[in-house]
């Protein structure tokens, strides 16, 4: 069954209670902190794709995101000019795409290109999403930031899903090479939505850091 954004019974009321004050400061000074600290990564990110590609360097894919919100989610761009285009034109790259949970491994992605490939790999084309965090339409902590279509694997509880700011670290992207599939990702994720408590918080951090410097499988 595919669930429209339009037809999700949103709650705001919820979704504002659900980003306090305290946590919104905790997110402006920690993504600033951190952004500060990897700047240096993130200008050789960028250099190189410009040297291995050409313009543009960041890409901005658009995401749901709190309350129903479409936003742009940032990364340093790792793919061909027109990876949107090909997946369009091409049916089984878009059937791979849905079954990987609208997300192909490297490996299995013609699109990306060599430098997008080692950039993936070390998590550095993520970091311009400190700037989401910035912005508002992320926080650090919080379920990946989805498309449409991946609302379907949420059902009943899309409403909930979506009333959550999404985060730049979480309950499944901590698993690393481990992450699960749909729906297994839907219940890591609503997990996380039901109790985003600071203790939780801190195990995701824990859990993240090896992870980010084991670095992604191709």
């Amino acid at each position: 069954m595919v669930v429209a954004l339009r037809d999700i019974p949103l709650e705001p009321e919820r979704a504002a209670r659900a980003g306090g004050g305290l946590r919104r400061a905790a997110d402006i000074v920690g993504a600033a902190t951190l952004l500060l600290l990897a700047s240096p990564l993130l200008l050789l990110g960028a250099l190189l794709v410009l040297l291995g590609s050409g313009r543009p360097v960041f890409f901005g894919h658009t995401r749901v995101g709190r309350g129903g919100r479409r936003f742009r989610c940032w990364k340093l761009r790792t793919m061909a000019l027109d990876a949107e285009a090909r997946l369009r034109r091409d049916p089984e790259l878009r059937r791979l795409h849905a079954e990987n949970g609208f997300k192909l491994p490297a490996a299995l992605d013609p699109r990306i290109t060599p430098v997008g490939r080692w950039l993936r790999r070390t998590y550095i084309d993520e970091l311009p999403q400190l700037v989401n965090v910035l912005a508002g339409s992320m926080s650090l902590f919080g379920p990946r930031p989805v498309v449409e279509e991946e609302l379907r694997h949420y059902g009943e509880h899309a409403a909930e899903f979506l009333s959550a700011r999404p985060g730049l670290f979480g309950e499944w992207t901590s698993r690393g090479r481990r992450r699960p599939p749909y729906p297994e990702r839907a219940r890591l994720e609503l997990e996380y939505v039901r109790d985003p408590s600071l203790g939780r918080n801190l195990r995701i951090l824990l859990r993240s850091i090896p992870v980010v410097l084991r670095g992604q499988e191709d």
